[in-house]
């Protein structure tokens, strides 16, 4: 047979091969990205277009309006300032908790993690009315006057971030080998010195993604800020609720978003570096963890971590908890049930009249759980596709590149606040793709709202798992004759179910309590819980309040259960969240 002749029939059976397995490849990344492109992409780049464009046309005086107003950059300092003191704090008070939870081994360590970790889960206007029971002039600490301030929302962002940056830096801080410090104080360092000229730059990758997650988190604020903050106080995420639900100035909201969005796009910059310099520093980490065991000899050593960690645990942790849990019971001076039994009722309105809501609290509970089971299936169905697809190994340099994008884009969510998502389905689905209906009183749009916001979750939780598996495990199967759908199951999703699980939990729990995208989506008779507190907790009235702590109790009693067993599933190599 002539050489040429030999080798087209090798080529032929090759380049079908690679068709095949691009066709495969290509059609597992096109759901994904499809579903994004019209539920995430489509509706953000909608709103950034009704900022410049008035009527088909290029119109920038809606910038030189909303820009021209001292109010608009007073809320731009008010959330750089608001982002920029909760990360600083919050790294402050995280960094010791990090080394006494991560570095140091004593009875009860996995319980003090896990209570550590239990704020992160809240959802936040839970945070935020546990916090307001806290500063209001009935609560223990009304006599300082820090209801609706800056002050009440920088302890409520911090209380909510402190456990990103224990985890994010303890993570790292545990696989440290520590004689590289032992050789300085061998050489004569003092203590101090060694950690800040050894121990300190090891950290840094840790601690720089820890502060660019927090200041993302804390910059986009929003339920936590719309009950803590008063009528005085407000930032950019806020205000866009503001203009749209109160004011009607769809116009102001899309420059505010555009605004919010450029100062979110320098943050996930920031944040995309540091996490692949903290991924790389836990690549070349030794596996194995490195701990001391904590005795009378290491406290006093170590006082001062081990005392800021305990007066967190209970100052800042446990404190605002246990005063929710006290005043849900309470009404006035005395001890009652009354605000649990009145969640059967649609609450009190100005005149005592009932109707204060659409729903009961126990029929938005159902709705919040239902509505939080659906957008869980969307995120786990979607994420995990996205998952699978970035954790193949490509050949190539441009399948390298392209696995890389995919992933970046699918983390775009992650920093685009769930308030400017609600804000572009609202402007977007009233006729989407010109066809003559109104998706916007469909039911089916406020999971999958929640599902946008959930899904970055997934993927950085699946993802680190998938990746660990041993490519050999794949080849071994597919020699033995089991086709790529097998290896699929037996292999990827049968060593990634308790990522799965662990994924599963953690959209629900983000889903029960989503606040800012289903604020603008919700209708008043399938209102989630969090809608309901904070219409309970912005009406006057004792029984109101009474109520909205009760729900908020309820709520926090809820997600807290979720994400317990969740966690039961976490793995060593699942993600940092």
């Amino acid at each position: 047979m002539p050489r040429f002749l030999a080798n087209s029939l090798e080529v032929g059976p090759r380049l079908r091969t690679r068709l095949h397995r691009f066709l495969v490849w290509g059609g597992a990344a096109a759901v994904p990205l499809l579903f994004l492109a019209f539920f995430f992409a489509w509706p953000v780049v909608a709103l950034v277009g009704r900022g410049f464009f008035e009527d088909g046309t290029l119109d920038l005086s809606g910038f030189f309006e909303v820009l021209s107003r001292p109010r608009t950059w007073r809320l731009v300092g008010i959330t750089l300032g608001q982002g920029i003191a909760g990360t600083v704090v919050s790294l402050l008070l995280g960094i010791p908790g990090a080394y006494v939870l991560y570095r140091c081994s004593f009875p009860g360590r996995t319980l003090a993690r896990g209570f550590v970790t239990m704020p992160f889960v809240l959802p936040t206007v839970v945070v935020g009315v546990a916090f307001r029971a806290l500063f209001a002039t009935s609560g223990p600490l009304g006599g300082l006057g820090l209801d609706g301030t800056f002050w009440a929302v920088l302890a409520a962002l911090v209380f909510f971030n402190y456990s990103v940056v224990v985890r994010t830096v303890g993570g790292l801080w545990e696989k440290i080998d520590p004689r590289a410090a032992q050789a300085a104080r061998t050489l004569g360092a003092s203590r101090t010195r060694a950690f800040l000229t050894v121990t300190l730059p090891q950290l840094a990758p840790a601690i720089t993604s820890a502060a660019a997650i927090v200041f993302l988190f804390c910059a986009t604020a929003f339920g936590t800020v719309m009950v803590l903050g008063g009528q005085g106080y407000g930032t950019i995420e806020t205000e866009i609720w503001m203009q749209t639900v109160q004011f009607l100035d769809l116009r102001a909201a899309a420059v505010l978003s555009i605004l919010q969005l450029a100062v979110i796009a320098v943050s996930l910059w920031m944040t995309s570096r540091a996490r692949a310099g903290r991924e790389q520093a836990l690549d070349l980490a030794p596996a194995q963890a490195r701990t001391e065991r904590l005795n009378l000899s290491s406290l006093r050593r170590d006082w001062l971590a081990v005392l800021v960690t305990l007066l967190v645990g209970a100052g800042l942790i446990a404190w605002p908890l246990v005063n929710l849990m006290m005043s849900a019971f309470r009404r006035g001076d005395t001890w009652t049930l009354d605000n649990f039994r009145a969640l059967s009722t649609t609450g009190s309105s100005a005149s005592g009249s009932s109707g204060t809501l659409g729903v009961t609290v126990w029929e938005a509970l159902y709705n919040s759980v239902v509505i939080a089971f659906y957008a869980s299936v969307i995120a786990l169905s979607i994420g995990g596709l996205v998952a699978y697809v970035v954790s193949r190994r490509a050949a190539s340099r441009s399948g390298r590149a392209a696995l890389t994008g995919l992933e970046n884009v699918f983390m775009l969510p992650l920093g685009v606040s769930a308030v400017t998502v609600g804000f572009g389905f609202l402007i977007t689905m009233n006729q989407p793709l010109g066809l003559d209906i109104d998706l916007r009183s469909n039911p089916w749009l406020v999971p999958i709202a929640q599902a946008v916001v959930a899904v970055p979750l997934v993927v950085r939780t699946v993802l680190p798992v998938l990746r660990a598996i041993d490519p050999r495990q794949r080849e071994v199967a597919a020699l033995l004759g089991a086709p790529p759908w097998r290896v699929a199951l037996t292999i990827d999703w049968a060593l990634a179910a308790r990522a799965l699980g662990l994924a599963a939990g953690m959209s629900f729990a983000v889903s029960l309590g989503e606040f800012g995208a289903t604020s603008f989506l919700s209708r008043p008779d399938t209102a989630t819980l969090p809608i309901v507190i904070f219409r309970l907790i912005s009406k006057p009235g004792a029984e109101n309040y009474g109520m909205a702590l009760a729900a908020s109790v309820i709520l926090a009693v809820f997600s807290a259960a979720v994400m317990m067993l969740a966690e039961r599933l976490r793995t060593t190599s699942a993600g940092e969240f």
